[in-house]
């Protein structure tokens, strides 16, 4: 049982209400700042009505956590064609007469229904998926729902794209999207990877499960290694006379620590893992792009797609948007998505989350200038 655990059955603290506390104390701070503008009748009212607030948000936390994790959701399939064919209309509309206009709206509506009631059935189907990673790869929980739904609805000679826009995070997540796609391919199904920004690290183990990459010119690929980083607070505890106990059972139970003793032998088997897992990235890298030289780009580094095609890293120099202009033409496009449905303290932590992640990712940015023009 790790820390948060034990924190949560010794004071009933949960994420939602947390955030419900959170949310009283900067009421009370900015109520303090105005206190002298307003009257304490006022003040009295607001301050009650900060406390309801808080205490509905505190019954809508202790209320979805009693629902499954497991939550239900929805499957949203798009056809792709319809939506290129539309957008491709609006641009020859422009400029033209409301009356050719709108002939030239019946034109593609006659030819929309004659394609679907002859050679759009018997045309070759592409599902496309996107992952957005993050550092814990939660959007593998829709992934897997969307791999599913493929797999048992696929026929021979159909498609996958999978678009992913992600800089790595947790080995175990990123470990568990990859095989998600490794489903795809078992199965018999031709698997592209598509990178328009970045797919590092965790990004890159998913796409070297696909057929093929693509990707777009200044897209970062690559980071073929491991990181940890664990901060120790024993000696600013111990500033305060606070000391913290810490007991295992086995050897190598806790070989570095946050608030405890590190020692050498326990970072050299921390040390021994980060290199276990790195081996088994080259290997899984190794075994599906056999024509590249693993050794030589799973150094941690990373390129752009235009000198990552030199290297093997990637097939083809090309955007996602392009490619699907170009297998329009000669097959029916489906973006396959499914969305989770969440309570309403679930949507409130996941804004949260975001916000916060969003700033993370700022101050990431900004402390690694060689991504920068």
């Amino acid at each position: 049982m790790d820390a948060s655990q034990q924190l949560k059955m010794r004071f009933g603290f949960n994420r939602y209400a947390l955030a419900c506390m959170l949310f009283e104390a900067c009421l009370f701070a900015v109520l303090e700042v105005h206190m002298v503008q307003i009257g304490w009748e006022l003040l009295s009212f607001i301050l009650k009505v900060g406390v309801v607030i808080g205490g509905l948000g505190v019954l809508v936390g202790l209320a979805s956590r009693g629902k499954s994790r497991q939550a239900a959701g929805s499957l949203k399939i798009e056809h792709l064609n319809r939506k290129l064919t539309r957008l491709r209309e609006q641009i020859a509309r422009a400029g033209l007469s409301q009356k050719e206009a709108k002939r030239s709206h019946k034109t593609l509506k006659k030819a929309e229904q004659k394609a679907d009631k002859s050679g759009a059935a018997e045309r070759r189907r592409v599902f496309v998926l996107e992952f957005k990673g993050d550092m814990r790869a939660k959007a593998v929980e829709s992934l897997r729902n969307e791999v599913s739904a493929i797999v048992q609805g696929a026929k021979q000679g159909d498609e996958v794209l999978v678009q992913i826009h992600s800089p790595g995070g947790a080995v175990s997540g990123y470990g568990l999207a990859a095989s998600q796609l490794s489903r795809l391919t078992e199965r018999g199904l031709h698997l592209t990877a598509a990178v328009d920004q970045v797919a590092a690290s965790g990004g890159y183990l998913m796409a070297a499960v696909a057929d093929r990459i693509i990707a777009a010119p200044f897209a970062m690929v690559g980071s073929i290694g491991v990181v940890a980083m664990v901060p120790n607070f024993r000696r600013f505890l111990a500033r305060y006379d606070v000391d913290v106990e810490q007991l295992t059972a086995g050897e190598h139970k806790r070989t570095l620590s946050v608030f405890g003793h590190n020692t050498p032998e326990g970072r050299e088997q921390f040390q021994q893992d980060l290199e276990s897992i790195h081996q088994q990235f080259k290997k899984h890298v190794a075994q599906k792009r056999p024509q590249m030289n693993v050794d030589m780009v799973a150094t941690g580094g990373h390129w752009t797609a235009a000198n990552a095609l030199e290297l093997g890293l990637i097939d083809e120099l090309q955007t996602s948007d392009e490619w699907l202009l170009k297998r329009c033409e000669d097959a029916e496009l489906f973006a396959v998505q499914w969305t989770p449905e969440r309570s309403l303290g679930q949507r409130f932590a996941t804004r949260s989350q975001q916000a916060l992640t969003a700033a993370v990712d700022q101050l990431r940015q900004l402390g690694n200038r060689s991504e920068w023009f």
